[in-house]
């Protein structure tokens, strides 16, 4: 397809007319469009389409229409409708009365056109340049960032669940790609077994015989990929995406050993950890996690707005990753890609999930203000025993002094399996089998109490933080991370943002740059308008109880 010149800025006369009847004290979509022109001009998605071929629709109207799409969690098919029947819509596209619109097929193309040409960030790109412009955004202000979670597309499976379907999927896949090759070797008992969706329910119920069932669907499994990677089989049929994703899960869960086929019961038996376990064969990037008691699979949306008292508080980025991606560490990521646009604050809140030492340590041009991880060793804990604080460190001399006077013997650098440096301190075994205090330093019955270490700058900017936490001023400076809750509700309860519409990392992303947009456009157009923003909401109860309250 190719991108013909189309005249965006000019509101034809009637639709204009029309609509100012139709809404006469206004309407959001009415005012986006008088307040900011021309949101999404064609000439920002020309490296999107060829030189040659039919016209393609406006890309500026649809990027439009996709935003607008998500600033009502409308589907596909719904925001087409909106584009022929509505004229508020009408009117901020720009389009004659009679206009017949498109169809909404025409929307996912345009989604997959974004995706491939690597453009979905110019959704929200765009409307920050012109919040730069006109000083709604600016950098060196106030920043605040947090996480939610983000449901997959897929129905949740359990192993048994997941292989049977694993399987079932590729079959199908390979029965409309290449039947006649399918047909050639395919059991036909195969399509009574693997011809309807694999539910629990239907399995059996004693161990042993699911068991059975799980070798057996790995002995088929195992029968299939053979067919595949045999040297007279299509070589296309193993760039299959099902076909993948069918090796990828049969590697995780199975094993083969002297030519018999096992089921991976444990990480021990070779199964991946949870960062790389395929939950489903529907969305093999989707990761299963579990946080604060909710278990879910699918991803996380990791949020950035603004803060400042005298501008609209508008999201500035925008993160998608898998649900078992940690918190702590996404941090650095978020402010090189606000550097990136000329929007790194100086002062930037997060909670205790995306702090850690190192990030306290290596603060660089942004202050991070939010609470140091809580140390969760048992001495700490039960605020009894001798935990790290109670050590004295003598970094030139290379030693650690016990609260009971006695120096270490022991100082060395070591690595974790993650690549974490840390020191490892060890006191000699005689001196704290003979110390009285025992008890409340460590818990072994025989070994010497031992110290693990950060990194010097690390260490001392972990230890510094408690002090200043406790103080009135961080609480009054930290109190205002608590407004990203709120947005995060706000864009839940818009754009339906913990649910994904689509598979795959990239599509959900896309989704939530949406999502997050239509979520700035609402903002700015109440910012515009005067509305002032809402406080937290109270229950009537609360409410009538409050003023009796000493």
């Amino acid at each position: 397809m190719t991108l013909h010149e189309r005249n965006l800025s000019a509101i034809p006369a009637e639709t204009a007319r029309v609509a100012r009847a139709a809404f006469p004290q206004g309407n959001v979509y009415l005012q986006l469009r008088d307040e900011l022109g021309v949101l999404y001009p064609d000439e920002d998605f020309r490296s999107l389409f060829s030189l040659g071929g039919q016209p393609a629709e406006s890309p500026g109207r649809l990027a439009l229409v996709m935003v607008m799409q998500f600033m009502e969690d409308l589907t596909d098919r719904q925001a087409a409708d909106a584009v022929r029947g509505r004229i508020d819509w009408k009117y901020a596209l720009g389009l004659e009365l009679t206009d017949e619109g498109f169809d909404y097929s025409v929307l996912c193309e345009f989604r997959a056109r974004l995706i491939a040409g690597g453009a979905e960030e110019r959704l929200l790109e765009r409307l920050l340049d012109l919040g730069q412009e006109r000083g709604w955004v600016r950098a060196d202000g106030r920043q605040r960032t947090d996480t939610t979670h983000v449901l997959a597309a897929v129905r949740v499976l359990n192993r048994l669940e997941c292989v049977g379907e694993t399987l079932r999927h590729a079959l199908e896949v390979l029965a409309g790609a290449a039947p006649a090759w399918l047909a050639c070797w395919l059991p036909p008992e195969w399509a009574e077994v693997y011809g309807r969706p694999v539910e629990n329910y239907r399995l059996p119920h004693a161990d042993a015989e699911r068991l059975a069932l799980a070798l057996q669907t790995g002995t088929d499994g195992y029968r299939l990929l053979e067919q595949v990677y045999a040297p007279t089989a299509p070589a296309w049929l193993r760039e299959v995406d099902a076909v993948e994703g069918l090796r990828q899960v049969w590697v995780q869960q199975y094993e083969l050993r002297d030519g018999q086929v096992r089921w991976r019961e444990a990480e021990q038996q070779g199964r991946p950890p949870v960062e790389r376990m395929i939950e489903s064969p529907y969305d093999v990037q989707a990761r299963y996690s579990a946080k604060r008691g909710m278990h879910w699979t699918g991803y996380k949306a990791c949020l950035t707005e603004t803060c400042d008292a005298d501008t609209p508080h508008l999201i500035t980025h925008v993160k998608t990753v898998p649900a078992c991606t940690p918190d702590v560490g996404l941090l650095p990521g978020v402010q090189a890609d606000l550097a990136a646009r000329g929007l790194l604050p100086a002062e930037h809140l997060a909670d205790a999930g995306f702090i850690d030492a190192g990030v306290l340590a290596g603060r660089g041009a942004v202050e991070i203000v939010g609470p140091a991880a809580v140390d969760t060793a048992w001495q700490a804990q039960a605020q009894q025993g001798f935990d790290q604080a109670h050590f004295v460190i003598d970094w030139e001399a290379r030693h650690a002094t016990c609260p009971q006077g006695h120096v270490s013997v022991g100082w060395a650098a070591k690595s974790d399996r993650s690549g974490q440096t840390f020191i490892y301190v060890r006191f000699a075994e005689a001196t704290c089998r003979a110390c009285p205090c025992r008890a409340v330093c460590t818990r072994h019955a025989k070994a010497s109490r031992s110290l693990c270490l950060l990194p010097r700058p690390e260490y001392e900017a972990l230890q510094a933080a408690p002090a200043y936490q406790r103080t009135a001023a961080f609480r009054t400076r930290y109190a205002a991370r608590a407004g990203i809750e709120g947005t995060i509700s706000q864009v839940v309860a818009a754009t339906g943002l913990r649910t994904s519409r689509y598979t795959g990392v990239a599509k959900t992303h896309l989704q939530h740059v949406a999502s997050a947009t239509g979520v700035n456009l609402l903002r700015l157009v109440a910012w515009l308008s005067g509305v002032p923003r809402a406080l937290t909401r109270v229950t009537r109860l609360a409410a009538m109880i409050a003023p009796a309250l000493p």
